[in-house]
């Protein structure tokens, strides 16, 4: 995968194959539903699709490792088999990492930023792209009271220290991605404020993927539920592309890319 610096992000479609995510939860749990689902993105134009078997949305409770392995390995098994396309496995145990990357996925995205020593290890050995997301707190206890002094500066702490740990661990600089984690332990004004900062982000300069998509964050703006959301969640797409972001994480493929495509069109004039 290549991250271009000219206005021009990646695409990361998302595929939750979960009966209870936000926004899609029990649309794409069955295998051909799932396939149908990865096809259509691959027609739109996707650069990247991001396969979650654990819903971590607001209160979400984790799930077995075992429920995990036989909700997304298939899926990636059949994927793989049947289209040319890159995928990304969205976890944080080492375990469904290990076995996602077994069965031929390019990227992991992982919302703990390999907390798990253990991860670091694998991602090590096996020297694949993989984004650390920045979270307070856990899916299920994020939302209960997220604060900070100084969201931004804070947030460029935790990436300095999970990097240099990551790096000292043995993950080449290189093959990390970073994640300010829209939604995660924070409220509406702290996720405006990071959107609004964004580019701060880029010191680091590395890739920088944001996952706004159809979150509370424009339900709070809009007051809306998720399906209704999409117009939104493209407008603070195309905000973070003017801002230098790498890669869009999305639900709506083809709009977002025809959106993308408005944008540099001008852009380039």
């Amino acid at each position: 995968m290549h991250f271009n610096q000219n206005k021009k992000p990646l695409i990361m479609g998302i595929l939750n194959v979960t009966p209870d995510s936000f926004s899609d939860g029990g649309l794409y749990h069955q295998m051909d539903k799932a396939l149908k689902q990865a096809e259509k993105m691959i027609l739109e134009g996707v650069d990247i699709i991001d396969i979650g078997g654990e819903s971590t949305r607001p209160n979400a409770k984790t799930i077995p490792v075992d429920e995990e392995l036989n909700r997304v390995i298939p899926i990636i098994e059949k994927i793989r088999q049947e289209l040319d396309i890159p995928i990304s496995v969205d976890t944080k145990k080492t375990a469904v990492m290990a076995a996602a990357i077994q069965a031929g996925v390019s990227m992991v995205n992982d919302i703990t930023a390999l907390a798990d020593p253990k991860a670091q290890q694998l991602l090590a050995e096996k020297s694949l792209p993989v984004c650390l997301m920045h979270m307070q707190g856990t899916p299920e206890t994020m939302q209960d009271n997220p604060t900070y002094q100084n969201i931004m500066q804070e947030l460029i702490y935790f990436f300095q220290q999970r990097i240099e740990n990551c790096v000292k661990n043995g993950i080449k600089r290189e093959n990390i991605i970073i994640d300010p984690g829209f939604g995660f332990g924070k409220t509406l004004q702290d996720n405006l404020t990071i959107l609004k900062n964004i580019d701060q982000l880029l010191v680091f300069n590395l890739p920088l993927l944001v996952g706004i998509s159809r979150k509370s964050m424009i339900g709070g703006i809009l007051n809306n539920e998720p399906k209704d959301r999409m117009i939104g969640s493209i407008s603070a797409a195309i905000y973070a592309t003017l801002k230098g972001v790498h890669i869009l994480r999305v639900h709506d493929v083809q709009e977002t890319i025809e959106a993308v495509k408005v944008i540099q069109a001008i852009d380039h004039v």
